[in-house]
């Protein structure tokens, strides 16, 4: 099943294996990107959405100035451009990380979904919302956190979004992010980023080799940064009950 990672260790429970079925017939073909290929750009009219099915992508806005920020990452499993459908252009770019397997949805598709299945609706329009949901701890973690602490906190995001898919092991994260990519993602540079990275490694918490992250002292990278991952709807006080059918 091309969509089995969506919302895996969040609302997947609440899905029937109807609605699953639903959301499978609705993928249209599946293609590969080349690592650094654009999927859509900014204010390109969006006729289909893409869902991750293999490797990672990038959501980042280009500055004037050349400056890019990456405003997020993409793992298996998520709906990289779900809001296209609602929103038609995008207000940033997408592209692939590495090489990565993606799975087209046509907009027709979802019309569709949105007409006959209401409660199936409703949880892609969780998945939005999670979107939002991080990206509302990202402006947290770029307003108010060290350098240290933000490339401590997108790891133990990265980890803990990675594990609801089952990919990691070990505590080791295969992501080919580029010392570039973590000053993209912290907004700091990348001389900046080789000198925290560096005091994680000298205190034995985390180790940066590309294209691999590697946490040898998880609590202690948790703790640095006060990360509480409550808003990924996971695990945490923000739980949704694995009881719960949305109605």
């Amino acid at each position: 099943m091309i969509t089995e990672l969506f919302l895996e260790g969040r609302l997947r429970q609440a899905l029937s294996e109807a609605e699953k079925q639903v959301l499978e017939d609705a993928v249209g073909r599946c293609v590969i990107l080349p690592a650094r290929e654009v999927l859509i750009r900014k204010g390109e009219l969006a006729e289909r959405s893409t869902y991750l099915v293999e490797g990672y992508m990038l959501r980042y806005i280009d500055g004037i100035d050349g400056d890019r920020q990456i405003v997020c990452v993409h793992v298996p499993g998520d709906f990289v451009d779900l809001h296209g459908f609602a929103m038609k252009r995008l207000d940033h770019d997408v592209c692939a990380l590495g090489e990565a397997k993606i799975a087209y949805v046509p907009h027709k598709a979802l019309s569709d979904i949105m007409r006959n299945e209401p409660h199936l609706a409703r949880i892609l329009w969780f998945s939005t919302l999670l979107d939002a949901a991080m990206h509302r701890e990202w402006i947290f973690r770029l307003g108010r956190l060290s350098a240290k602490e933000r490339l401590a906190h997108f790891i133990c995001e990265l980890h803990t979004r990675m594990a609801f898919v089952g990919l990691v092991e070990n505590n080791i994260l295969r992501v080919p992010l580029t010392q570039q990519d973590l000053a993209d993602i912290c907004g700091i540079s990348p001389i900046h980023i080789n000198r925290v990275a560096a005091e994680l490694r000298e205190a034995e918490i985390a180790t940066l080799a590309r294209p691999m992250l590697h946490i040898h002292d998880l609590q202690a990278l948790k703790d640095m940064c006060q990360f509480d991952g409550s808003y990924l709807y996971g695990e945490g006080r923000l739980h949704v009950d694995s009881e719960l059918r949305l109605k």
